[in-house]
């Protein structure tokens, strides 16, 4: 049985996600790290950094692909003749498995999508196979992604749900404190218990059928990063809603006196929306 934490990690990108990632698995793996803007980089201590794509390449057994998604057709040209043996995660949202598959041909491909809450090591992570991945890729990504907070295993039509929930939800949960002037480090228990009501409904509107785990975990961990108060409610909300995406679908629902259900399916047509197949 061969010991997962042996593996060797790269990571190409080195912004936000890439980042908390990097810092949370380099106690447990060695970690790798190539980012074309040189600056984030710079004064990078312990854990190595690569000159360039090749050489992360041939340093890593595993590649997590934390890339903007302007990048992400260009780094899988440059990634699929090198490729043997090799394990490819990639936490790009909406793009799927066939996607990926199509560049890469016969890669061993996993698909992860963790949430803003990984900067606490506390995500809500929802993992899922591609077609030539094996069985022992799945078991090595989901205790990779434990290091992060939780794990959900689910089946790729599935992966746009999550993504109304853990990805956006906390956007949902950060703009109702916000209005509501609540002090994230003292939350009533009765309103972070009405938070796991509203965001289980929405769930299971959306046909996530492990709806009030997601919610609980949801709630609980975006409750638990505003507590630590390293950004303000406003920014970690602005944090989570990139320029026509899932959020901000769920938040103009939510501006205009949508529910949290009617924002959550919104949220998810606009996954589809966005998914490249």
């Amino acid at each position: 049985m061969f010991n997962f934490f042996s593996k060797k990690i790269g990571i190409v990108g080195f912004g936000n996600m890439g980042q908390s990632i990097a810092e949370r698995i380099n106690a447990r793996y060695k970690v790798c790290v190539f980012e074309k803007d040189r600056a984030k980089t710079k004064a990078l201590i312990g854990m190595s950094v690569a000159e360039d794509i090749d050489q992360l390449l041939k340093r890593s057994q595993v590649i997590i692909l934390a890339i903007k998604p302007q990048d992400f057709d260009i780094v899988l040209e440059q990634i699929k003749t090198s490729l043997k043996n090799k394990l490819v995660i990639s936490i790009a949202a909406g793009i799927t498995t066939d996607y990926i598959q199509k560049t890469l041909g016969k890669a061993r491909v996993v698909r992860v999508m963790p949430n803003i809450a990984v900067k606490a090591g506390q995500s809500t992570t929802a993992i899922c196979k591609g077609a030539y991945a094996r069985a022992g890729d799945l078991k090595f990504s989901s205790a990779l992604f434990k290091c992060l907070g939780l794990v959900f295993l689910l089946p790729e039509n599935m992966m746009d749900a999550a993504t109304a929930i853990s990805g956006s939800g906390p956007a949902y949960i950060f703009y109702d404190m916000e209005i509501n002037r609540r002090d994230p480090a003292h939350i009533p228990e009765e309103v972070i218990e009405e938070y796991i009501k509203r965001l289980t409904e929405a769930a299971l509107a959306v046909g996530l059928e492990q709806a009030q785990d997601f919610a609980l975990s949801t709630t609980r961990s975006s409750i638990s990063l505003a507590a630590q108060k390293t950004a303000t409610l406003e920014q970690l909300r602005q944090m989570v809603t990139s320029p026509g995406g899932t959020t901000e679908a769920a938040l103009k629902v939510i501006f205009s006196g949508g529910s949290w259900v009617q924002a959550a399916v919104a949220a998810k047509e606009r996954a589809g929306q966005l998914s490249k197949k």
